[in-house]
C-alpha cells in the first residue's frame, strides 16, 4: 500500500490539526488532574468499595476502574507530587500518571515520593515500556521488597472471564512469567505444525483452538463442551421458527444459530421456564430456611440473569443469593426478598450508609451514603405478546 504525498497546502492543514489535536490532550490532562483531585476529596467520605460503588452509580461507570481512579487520586495527591504536576501541566497522560501510581503503591510513603523525584523527567522521555522502566526505578530503590512483592504475586495467580462482543470472550490467566512464556511458547510451536497440514486456519486461530481442546480434553476427556452455563432461549428460536437472538448472562445477546448450536449438543441440560406472555418475567423454573432449597436458588438466579446492582454485569449462576433483609432481622427465604449479587456487592450491603429494599417482582433498590437512590429491575425473558387482533365477524 502507498500513501500519497501531501501538497504543501495540506501539509499545513495536517500540521495544524495535528497541533489541535495536541493542544486537546494537554487541556484533557489538566482536567484528567483536576478530576484526580476531586476524587481524593470524596475518598475521605467512606470507604475505596464505598466511595467508588457512590462515584460508579451517579456516572455509570464500572466500579473497578473507578475504584482503580480512586486508588491512582490517593497515590497521586499525597505521595507523587511530580506525577501529578506533570499531568495538570499535560506533559504526561493519564495512563503514564495510572502506571507510575499503581507500580509504585506497594511502595512506603518516603520510596514511593523518591521514585516520583527520580521519575520526574524521565517520564517526557517516552521510554519503549514505561512499566519497565517504572519497576526498574523500584527494584532499585527497594530490591528485598521488590523480590518479596514477586513472591506474593505468584500465590495471587487466578483465571479470569470476561464477556466481550459478537459471542466472544476473553480468558485471562495471571500466571507466573517462565510458565506463561512456556505455554505461549508450546502453543506456538504446535499451531505452527499443524499450520502446515491445515491452511484453513491462521496460526493465531489455532493457537485459540489448540489451548481450547488441552483444556477441555483434560477436563472431560475430550473437546467438548459440557460445563453448565445458562443460556435463554425462545422456543419458537429452538423451533427454528424465528430468529430471535438468545441471551448469556454475563455477555449478552447470542445469534440463533449458535443458541440451537448449544441446545442440540448431547451434553446440553434443558430447564423448562414458565414467564408472563404480558410482561416476559420470569414465573417459574418448575417447581424456611437460611439457605433456600435448590429450586428456589434457581429460580433467584435465572431471574435476575446477572448482579441486581445496577451496571454490574456478574452472572448470577457464579454469584451470592442474598437475603435483602438481614436474616437476623427477620428477612425471609423467599422470592420476594432474596436477590443476585455478586460476591463484591453483597459485601457492599454491610458498608455504612448503604441500605438495600426489595420492590414487587424482583426488583431493587439501592440507597447509598450520598442519600441517592437507584431501582434495578430483572431483565424481561422476552417482549411482551401482543394478543391477536378479533377475527372479523362471519
Amino acid at each position: 500500500m502507498t500513501t500519497a504525498i501531501l501538497h504543501p497546502a495540506d501539509q499545513r492543514s495536517a500540521s495544524a490539526a495535528l497541533d489541535r489535536y495536541c493542544e486537546l490532550e494537554r487541556a484533557i490532562a489538566h482536567l484528567q488532574a483536576q478530576q484526580t483531585r476531586v476524587l481524593a476529596e470524596l475518598s475521605r467520605y467512606g470507604s475505596t468499595i464505598s466511595v467508588a460503588a457512590e462515584v460508579a452509580l451517579a456516572v455509570h461507570a464500572d466500579e473497578r476502574y473507578v475504584a482503580s481512579k480512586i486508588a491512582d487520586a490517593r497515590d497521586l495527591t499525597t505521595r507523587l507530587p511530580f506525577t501529578l504536576a506533570a499531568l495538570d501541566r499535560g506533559d504526561i497522560d493519564r495512563y503514564k500518571a495510572h502506571t507510575v501510581a499503581k507500580l509504585t503503591r506497594a511502595l512506603s510513603d518516603h520510596l514511593a515520593r523518591e521514585a516520583d523525584l527520580v521519575l520526574d523527567g524521565r517520564l517526557l522521555k517516552k521510554p519503549a515500556n514505561l512499566r519497565h522502566a517504572v519497576n526498574r526505578v523500584i527494584h532499585n530503590l527497594d530490591p528485598e521488597g521488590y523480590e518479596r512483592r514477586s513472591r506474593q504475586r505468584r500465590r495471587e495467580r487466578t483465571v479470569t472471564l470476561l464477556h466481550q462482543d459478537h459471542t466472544m470472550s476473553t480468558l485471562i490467566a495471571d500466571l507466573p512469567c517462565e510458565a506463561a512464556s512456556a505455554i505461549y511458547a508450546s502453543l506456538t510451536a504446535a499451531a505452527k505444525r499443524m499450520r502446515q497440514l491445515d491452511k484453513t486456519r491462521t496460526v493465531e486461530q489455532l493457537r485459540a483452538d489448540i489451548l481450547t481442546d488441552r483444556l477441555l480434553n483434560a477436563a472431560n476427556g475430550d473437546s467438548s463442551i459440557k460445563a453448565h452455563v445458562y443460556v435463554y432461549v425462545d422456543l419458537l428460536t429452538l423451533a427454528g421458527l424465528n430468529n430471535d437472538a438468545a441471551h448469556l448472562p454475563g455477555h449478552g445477546p447470542i445469534p440463533a444459530w449458535l443458541a440451537r448450536h448449544l441446545a442440540t449438543s448431547p451434553t446440553s441440560t434443558w430447564s423448562r421456564l414458565i414467564t408472563d406472555p404480558d410482561t416476559g418475567q420470569l414465573l417459574s423454573v418448575g417447581r424456611t430456611k437460611y439457605k433456600p432449597p435448590a429450586d428456589l436458588d434457581d429460580y433467584i438466579r435465572v431471574r435476575a440473569r446477572t448482579c441486581q446492582t445496577p451496571g454490574c454485569n456478574h452472572p448470577a449462576q457464579f454469584g451470592d443469593i442474598d437475603h435483602t433483609t438481614d436474616w437476623q432481622h427477620h428477612g425471609e427465604t423467599n422470592e420476594e426478598d432474596l436477590r443476585g449479587k455478586c460476591g463484591h456487592h453483597h459485601r457492599l450491603k454491610d458498608e455504612p450508609g448503604w441500605t438495600y429494599l426489595a420492590g414487587p417482582g424482583g426488583t431493587s433498590i439501592i440507597k447509598t451514603p450520598a442519600g441517592r437512590t437507584y431501582t434495578s429491575e430483572p431483565e424481561p425473558f422476552h417482549e411482551p405478546r401482543k394478543p391477536p387482533d378479533d377475527l372479523p365477524p362471519c
